[in-house]
């Protein structure tokens, strides 16, 4: 769908409007599509997992291995064979209107929905290393859930984190950890550290050091001195990306384990603001590709659970406002004197039994 089409439809007002087209938001639009919801997918076209193409997404079940660009892909085909619709564009606002949003994006794009899901991931805030960042995805890694298969066995640094070591220590025996700027030590990690055989390396790390081939071949300190390794392990923090929903009113909280912000959701994905929604890394930056999906699908059916209350409580409203016109009790006497024996319903039965 292009661009130009959005704007022709102003009038149209969506059920939900997905924003960002990851696995969480393409797992919730396909759930809602296939239950007769109008659902529109507004995503940048940034995968956060972009950097790591060539390595495939890992711990998706009948899918191992799977480019995470053709598993958005394949997802984004099967939401438009149910009739979502899938539009490019970087949303900049969303604003409350009555009882509606407005989604506006960069080239002012304009989406109007009754619910919205926001699916926007996070961004990965990296060590700040000299040549650290352009390896991404590649030789510089940060979950071993994800990359285990490619490292295994290989000569591994790992940045400044004991968790970490511990982590990467079970996919190689050649592991070692970089003090770098990270938290001293306890007597009892250095013990566990020897125990597993993981080197230990005190001093900051100044630049990473590529072979002519291209490949990560091992670590300056700054002291001058190169340790070799072939893969670097960091721990980004990590930010939700919702800068641009300031106006909405959602809360964004530390991780329980400090490694970064996310938007405080229920279990269901409710943010408390009433019509929003969140799932996927956005309020969880932990989750990989399974749980981003099972958190999307999830908010789905809260959201569409939450529409058809909504409707149903409104005809029941505007029912009740026409009663003194035409009520029920004046519906079932019209029956009965244009149809006479001829009456069908639960009253006529009860009537001949």
């Amino acid at each position: 769908m292009s661009e130009n089409e959005l704007k022709h439809e102003d009038g149209r007002v969506w059920d939900v409007a997905v924003v960002g087209g990851g696995v969480a938001g393409l797992a919730a639009a396909l759930t809602l599509a296939r239950v007769r919801r109008s659902v529109v997918v507004i995503d940048a076209g940034e995968p956060r997992n972009a950097p790591a193409v060539n390595a495939g997404a890992h711990g998706v079940w009948v899918r191992e291995g799977i480019s995470p660009l053709k598993l958005l892909r394949l997802g984004c085909e099967e939401i438009a064979s149910y009739g979502g619709r899938l539009v490019s564009g970087r949303v900049t606002q969303v604003h409350r209107v009555g009882e509606e949003f407005s989604v506006v994006t960069e080239d002012w794009q304009r989406v109007r929905a009754r619910r919205v899901l926001v699916t926007t991931g996070l961004v990965d805030e990296l060590p700040d290393v000299p040549g650290l960042a352009a390896r991404r995805g590649r030789d510089v890694l940060h979950c071993v859930y994800c990359h285990d298969g490619e490292i295994r066995d290989r000569a591994i640094g790992v940045l400044g984190s004991f968790h970490q070591a511990l982590l990467f220590r079970q996919v190689s025996t050649d592991v070692t950890l970089f003090r770098h700027t990270g938290a001293d030590l306890t007597d009892g990690q250095w013990e566990q550290l020897a125990g597993l055989g993981v080197g230990v390396v005190d001093g900051e790390v100044g630049a990473l050091e590529v072979d002519d081939r291209d490949r990560l071949a091992g670590l300056r300190l700054a002291s001058g001195a190169v340790v070799p390794v072939r893969k670097l392990v960091v721990s980004p923090r990590f930010v939700a990306r919702v800068g641009f929903l300031g106006g909405l009113g959602l809360t964004v909280r530390e991780h329980s384990m400090g490694v970064g912000e996310q938007v405080v959701v229920d279990g269901t994905g409710f943010t408390g603001v009433a019509g929003v929604w969140a799932a996927g890394n956005v309020s969880d930056v932990l989750a990989g590709i399974p749980a981003a999906s099972a958190a999307g699908v999830t908010a789905a059916a809260a959201i569409n659970m939450n529409l058809l209350t909504t409707d149903a409580r409104r005809t029941a409203a505007a029912r009740a406002a026409g009663a003194e016109v035409f009520s029920g009790v004046m519906e079932s006497g019209v029956s009965r004197q244009v149809l006479g024996t001829r009456v069908h319903g639960l009253g006529s039965l009860l009537d001949n039994s």
